[in-house]
């Protein structure tokens, strides 16, 4: 792919900005040389996951958590529908939907748990402003957790804990997002005048504090956009992975082009079934995601990079966009599901969290995550049936994709005699994923397990792998079992 126009030029020049990055060089001058060669298959139809096995991964001692049902309101562009409502108001949007479809009594359900990374500092505990918003009991116990892009997948997974422990038997998790409205503080000395002037007990001293002030004083802060470890965007990491990968900007592209074509598949076909209507205040019912659209890639390389100028790869096409959105699951223990009459959809089996250098392995988490989950639970890539994986940018997902099917990277850098695996694309995000669904910080690990079960329940398979990376280097995987129907 790097033979297309300026290819050669734009090679050198990516290749140069890597000398002083010691352990992204070595990839580039290993990757380099092994093209990502999938771009012909990824737009192939895809076929029916077959399951290659019946075993369970029922444990001996231990209660089976199951997944009732799962929804989401849809997820928007920042700016939209949603722009004038609080996190709050979408969570709250998303469990009075749970509610509606699964006819869950609100006093059977223990403990609630959401996920959330920008918080509103009006509602800090978003899960349990929401939960008293949508009729809960105020007897019923509410947190709110935060692990960047995972941070659902964190609420699911304590919900697990509470139940595989006996403290619950059901609980729901969800996670919200609105970047429509992102908090914007005074600058630090402006605060600290303000606190002090609330604390000053005389006019003299008010007016010494007020003689300090200065007009830079009024000079906000912005929600960071960077790693705070290494000061550095998440979107220039992106676009310093996909070179060290050696992942062209036609690859990136290739690849945003099949998330929206499939999503917009998906959506045509109602496949996307998670997705419950919301009637926004003052405003129309929106039914859908609005974020999926279609292009070509003649349209796609017209966009400047984004990030790395003007040589970087990394596009506003090729990246997942800024997303309102919530989501909601019902998790319980199995005997307790059945009990209450309900016919779960899914298992929530093993699962593990990763975590690496934030500087040159920040997006790498499925790539750790992976093969973990799968020794867990002792299952290999041939017995997964789906794979649904978070797509940050494009560039980080064909970098995973490389890293998982290299020998040499295993051997390196995960201490493994020999690779993960090539993902099989017939099975890979086949409704979509964040580039065109959209990625709602907070609320995307439910997304991404529904997605695995309802695409189980659908196509007859047995195992989902889910996975996401995260900011920090952080990154989740886990497996979702198919109900038996």
């Amino acid at each position: 792919m790097w033979l297309m126009a300026g290819g050669f030029k734009m090679t050198s020049i990516l290749t140069s900005t890597l000398k002083n990055l010691p352990n992204t060089s070595k990839w580039a001058l290993r990757f380099s040389v092994r093209p990502l060669s999938c771009s012909s298959q990824l737009l192939l139809p895809a076929s029916a996951a077959q399951p290659k096995s019946k075993k369970t991964l029922a444990k001996p001692n231990m209660r089976n958590i199951v997944v009732v049902d799962g929804v989401r309101i849809p997820f928007l562009l920042s700016g939209t529908s949603y722009k004038d409502l609080m996190p709050h108001d979408l969570a709250r949007a998303a469990l009075l939907g749970l509610l509606q479809r699964t006819n869950v009594q609100k006093e059977v359900v223990d403990y609630i748990i959401f996920g959330t990374v920008i918080q509103e500092v009006k509602t800090s505990n978003v899960a349990r402003e929401a939960a008293l918003g949508a009729g809960f009991s105020d007897k019923t116990p509410a947190h709110t957790v935060t692990m960047a892009c995972i941070s659902s997948n964190q609420a699911m997974t304590t919900a697990v804990g509470l139940i595989a422990s006996g403290q619950s038997d059901v609980v729901v998790a969800g996670g919200v997002e609105l970047m429509s409205d992102v908090p914007i503080r005074h600058s630090r000395k402006m605060r600290k005048m303000m606190l002090d002037l609330n604390k000053a007990k005389t006019m003299g001293q008010r007016l010494s504090l007020l003689s300090k002030f200065r007009l830079n004083f009024l000079s906000p802060e912005l929600p960071a956009v960077a790693e705070f470890s290494t000061s550095e965007t998440m979107g220039h990491s992106a676009d310093r992975l996909a070179a060290a990968f050696a992942v062209s900007r036609l690859e990136q592209d290739e690849y945003a082009l099949r998330s929206h074509t499939l999503a917009k598949k998906a959506q045509d076909e109602g496949l996307l079934s998670d997705v419950v209507p919301f009637k926004v205040p003052g405003k129309d019912t929106v039914t859908k995601d609005n974020g999926i659209r279609p292009s070509s890639l003649e349209q796609l390389a017209k966009l400047k990079p984004a990030f790395i100028k003007p040589y970087g790869t990394v596009t506003a096409a090729n990246s997942s966009f800024l997303t309102d959105g919530a989501s909601a699951m019902l998790i319980m223990a199995e005997d307790k599901a059945l009990a209450l009459g309900y016919k779960p959809k899914a298992y929530l089996r093993d699962f593990v969290y990763v975590s690496q250098d934030p500087k040159d392995q920040l997006l790498l988490g499925p790539t750790y995550a992976t093969p973990k989950v799968l020794e867990k639970a002792g299952l290999t890539m041939t017995d997964i049936d789906v794979f649904e994986f978070h797509e940050a940018f494009s560039g980080q997902i064909l970098a995973n994709f490389k890293a998982m099917d290299s020998d040499w990277f295993a051997q390196n850098y995960m201490g493994r005699k020999t690779k993960v695996g090539l993902l099989p694309l017939e099975k890979f995000n086949i409704w979509g994923g964040s580039l065109s669904l959209g990625h709602p910080f907070g609320a995307t690990g439910c997304r991404l397990v529904m997605a695995a079960a309802n695409r189980l329940r659908k196509d007859g398979g047995q195992y989902g792998l889910v996975a996401a990376c995260a900011a920090g280097g952080q990154g989740h995987a886990m497996i979702v079992e198919a109900y038996p129907k």
